[in-house]
């Protein structure tokens, strides 16, 4: 199994949510964040407003998938977060030791 953690421009989210829905996807968690990055300091365009900030808005998706699928989800990932301009976000990919699911007790790949 693998967990793979991206951070995407907010409004991207829904494009995100329905390239991995066509994957079989079934779950993932979503999460509001503020960082930075390379663009640190630059100016942003947030909601149709400019401005400079040192944290940029963001969103954090985590999904668990089975290994097979990981590839296909990093890159419907990739392509759906995807506008060309600096602060399009990143990607990570790690792997998980194990996984429970609490109602049921199931483990790993049937916890998913």
């Amino acid at each position: 199994m693998k967990l793979i953690v991206a951070i995407i421009k907010p409004f991207k989210l829904d494009e995100v949510r329905e390239a991995l829905t066509t994957l079989g996807v079934a779950g993932m968690t979503v999460t509001e964040v503020k960082g930075f990055g390379r663009q640190k300091g630059q100016t942003e365009i947030y909601r149709g407003a400019e401005y400079s900030t040192n944290m940029v808005p963001k969103i954090k998706i985590e999904v668990v998938c089975d290994t097979a699928l990981a590839d296909r989800v990093v890159e419907a990932m990739q392509q759906a977060a995807n506008t060309g301009t600096i602060g399009d976000g990143k990607i990570f990919v790690l792997d998980v030791g194990q996984a429970v699911r609490i109602r049921t007790g199931d483990t790993d790949g049937n916890a998913l």
